[in-house]
Parts: structure tokens; C-alpha cells; sequence
């Protein structure tokens, strides 16, 4: 169909383009034209087929078609007064991807209002039972909260290996309210990100990172939660140098948190004496724990027994050796999607379905899925594993 579409607001097509973060060159390339092409579309001057705005929305800036005949482009909060801990230049560098996935977040939250008659269906909800300051003791904090998720430090350096670690922390956490979701990023510095609310706050996690990384990510997020702020966690936290006041003070308190709460203190100090701390030493404590060996590493550094040129070094040389890595595979698409989406958060969809609630296009809209027939398999594979 190469009929033009009448109706299409240029203000709109700008406005989506700026959102998604893309230059009038990126979306040139993607139709093989040149810039001048695009151009018209945002003066007015022309206007795309039907098919052209189809790519337009679904393809490249990821929003329903109708929004191009809006009068006005929609009001929609911005990532700077969103995420305030982060310091200008690292939010300008987000890339497409990463604001799509901030999109995806919000769109989980309504989901999940819309799904549970916006009531959080856990017991107990820490986001409501537990609130923190950047000025709390630490190390009381992170008892207070292994005792309210219910987990002895026994219990966590007796798990098997990291994947039982994660699934246990992710499933602990969101048995107390706070739902945690997953993506492959393709901007591979971000660690993850939450959004805070009143009934539903979540977790994104970056699912190309270590396991050991996504379990800090976790609870450096649940500090952001626990301090009703959100929060984006990257690789490399050198940026919270740049920053100020409250916004350094949470960044610093959130990390403090997230180590303390895994490597206590009280513990660590036994089992950090050593006469030589090299990589193997690190790596072993690191295993004990479940945790990184940056995590391990900044503990050392916390309590004095390395000094700062080596914790410099060993983390410049550590993040380089992440960056040189190779992306895996996907693996098995459903096995995927049900650890991106979750279990909890499955049940709760399907559970509308059988309930007769939800049509199966309904429930193919809460999970994000274009085709009735990917809803239909996915169902099958998680029947056959006893998960709904």
C-alpha cells in the first residue's frame, strides 16, 4: 500500500524520535534514504505511507500507531527528573534500547495494576513495612532486612552455586512485594534499574550480566525502593564521583547496603585474613558468598586491607576483562521469556485466563507478545515444568 496517510502530526513523528533517543541520521538508515527524507516527514513538508509509519511505530520507536494523530505530542516524564542520582551526561548517553526498556517498565507496572485490581497481591509488602534514610546505621539495616526476607547467612553460603542464589533472592524479594523482571540489555554497561510505587515497585535486571551481578543489582535496587527513589545501577560506578549532595550520598548508601547485606561485616572480618590477597584469595570468599569479586574486593578496600592504587587497578583490569567478553546466546526462546517475565508474575496472568477473566489476546498484551500463537506455546512450556 503506497497510499500517503492523512492525519499524521510532524510534531509527533519529532517528538517520538527524540524519545527513543535516535538523530535524524539513525532513522534515515533505517529506510536506506537520506536525512533530507525524514525532514519532510517532521516539517510537514511530506508524509509516509501507511506501511512506512507501521515501521515508523512498531520497528523503530516502539508506540502504538494512533499516537502519530495525536494533536499534541502526550506528556511523558523525563528521564533527568526521573532518575536524578544519575548525572546528566550518563542519562544523555542511555541508548534506544535502554529508554524502550524504561518504557516496558512502566507498561509492567499498569499491567500489574490492572491485573490484581491495583492491589499488590503479597502478604507483606517491605516496600511499605521498611522504609530507609541514607543517615540509617548499615549494618542494622542489613539485618533488619535479611530477618524480614527470612534468610540466615547460613542458608545463603550453603546454596549450591549462583543460579540457585539468584532465583532464591529474586523469589525472596518478590514474595515481599517487589517484582523483579529481566532483559537482555543491548547498552551492556547498565546493571539494571527500578522504578518506585506505591503498590507495584520493580526490578529490572540486565540478563547478559554474571549472576553474581544481577544479585547485587537486586538489592542495590531494593535500597533505591527502600528509599523511594528510583535508581539505574551501571558496570562502572565512577560516576557517583561526579556527583552531589543527596544524589552522591544515595548512590554511595545503596552500594554500602547491597555489600553489607551480602558479606557482613561481622562475618567478613574472620574470613578476610589473609597473608596474600590476590585474585584466586578473592575469588574463593567470592564463592562463599555468592556474590562477586567486586563486591568482595570492595569490602577489602572498605575495611583497609588492600589500598586504593591496587582496588583501582584489580577493577579497572576486572571491568576490561567484562567488556572483552563475548555475548552468549539466547538459548531456548521459552525458557527465556519465562525468566525475563518471571513466575510470579505468569501466574498471575494465566490465572486470569482460566479464571475466564482474559481472552488469550488479552493475556498476549500483558506479556508483550505480538502472536496469539506465542502465548499458546508458551503455555505449553510452562505446563510441562509445573509452573502454572
Amino acid at each position: 500500500m503506497t497510499t500517503k496517510v492523512v492525519g499524521i502530526n510532524p510534531k509527533v513523528l519529532q517528538w517520538a524520535r527524540e524519545r527513543a533517543r535516535y538523530s535524524l541520521e539513525d532513522v534515515a538508515r533505517k529506510f536506506n534514504k537520506d536525512v533530507e527524507f525524514i525532514e519532510k516527514w517532521e516539517s510537514g513538508e511530506e508524509v509516509p505511507t501507511y506501511k512506512q509509519l507501521e515501521k515508523l511505530a512498531y520497528k523503530i520507536y516502539k508506540r502504538p500507531l494512533a499516537l502519530f494523530f495525536f494533536p499534541e505530542p502526550p506528556s511523558e516524564p523525563d528521564e533527568h527528573q526521573e532518575f536524578r542520582t544519575l548525572p546528566d551526561f550518563e542519562i544523555n548517553k542511555l541508548d534506544a534500547d535502554a529508554v524502550y526498556a524504561l518504557r516496558i517498565a512502566k507498561a509492567m507496572q499498569i499491567s500489574l495494576k490492572e491485573i490484581t485490581d491495583d492491589v499488590n497481591p503479597s502478604e507483606r509488602k517491605i516496600f511499605q513495612d521498611i522504609r530507609l534514610s541514607t543517615t540509617d546505621n548499615l549494618r542494622e539495616v542489613a539485618q533488619d532486612i535479611r530477618k524480614y526476607l527470612n534468610v540466615p547467612l547460613s542458608d545463603q553460603k550453603a546454596w549450591d552455586d549462583d543460579d540457585f542464589a539468584l532465583k532464591t533472592w529474586r523469589n525472596k524479594v518478590e514474595e515481599v512485594g517487589v517484582f523483579i523482571f529481566k532483559r537482555s540489555f543491548k547498552q551492556r554497561d547498565i546493571s539494571g534499574f527500578c522504578l518506585i510505587d506505591s503498590e507495584f515497585p520493580l526490578i529490572y535486571l540486565n540478563n547478559s550480566t554474571a549472576r553474581v551481578r544481577q544479585i547485587f543489582t537486586i538489592f542495590h535496587e531494593l535500597a533505591h525502593i527502600l528509599l523511594s527513589v528510583n535508581g539505574i545501577t551501571k558496570i562502572d560506578d565512577e560516576y557517583i564521583n561526579l556527583l552531589q549532595g543527596d544524589s552522591k550520598n544515595i548512590e554511595i548508601f545503596c552500594n554500602q547496603f547491597a555489600a553489607e547485606f551480602l558479606v557482613p561485616s561481622s562475618d567478613f572480618m574472620e574470613l578476610s585474613k589473609a597473608d596474600k590477597i590476590d585474585d584466586a584469595f578473592i575469588l574463593n570468599i567470592a564463592r562463599d558468598y555468592k556474590v562477586s569479586r567486586e563486591v568482595v574486593l570492595r569490602r577489602l578496600f572498605e575495611f583497609d586491607f588492600i589500598k586504593q592504587n591496587n582496588y583501582d587497578k584489580m577493577l579497572l583490569r576486572w571491568n576490561q576483562e567484562y567488556s572483552n567478553k563475548e555475548k552468549t546466546s539466547g538459548g531456548d526462546y521459552y525458557r527465556t521469556q519465562t525468566a525475563y517475565l518471571g513466575e510470579n508474575y505468569l501466574k498471575l496472568v494465566f490465572n486470569k485466563y482460566y479464571q475466564g477473566k482474559y481472552d488469550i489476546e488479552q493475556v498476549a498484551d500483558h506479556l508483550n507478545f505480538s502472536k496469539i500463537e506465542t502465548v499458546e506455546k508458551l503455555e505449553q512450556y510452562l505446563l510441562k515444568r509445573n509452573v502454572i
